[in-house]
């Protein structure tokens, strides 16, 4: 599966970026950065942290489905998925990061 990263800019003016999949779904998606620079950061982020299963963190949401946050070394989340069907497709989407995340192109849009 091939992923990019594509990074926008909000009405706001903070950046944002986000690692999709092929069938253009979202895996991953940072919070707003102030600088340019600093979302940057946050793809090199998870180009490094994605590969490393302790990176990820499952969670529940409160009605139930799953999702996860990848974290960085110092334990800060670098970013956070969108609720899935269920935890096969939670997992499936680890997995596609695993593999792809650390060679995704970025696509600039801001």
């Amino acid at each position: 599966m091939t992923l990019k990263f594509e990074i926008t800019k909000s009405a706001g003016g903070e950046f944002f970026f986000k690692l999709v999949g092929e069938n253009g779904k979202t895996l991953v998606r940072s919070e707003g950065y102030n600088a340019k620079a600093s979302c940057t950061n946050g793809v090199e982020s998870v180009r490094k942290n994605s590969a490393e299963d302790k990176r990820y963190a499952q969670k529940t949401a409160s009605d139930g489905r799953p999702y996860f946050n990848l974290t960085a070394t110092n334990g800060q989340v670098i970013g956070t998925s969108p609720m899935f069907a269920d935890a096969a497709a939670c997992e499936a989407a680890i997995a596609a990061m695993k593999t792809g995340a650390a060679a995704a192109a970025v696509d600039d849009q801001s």
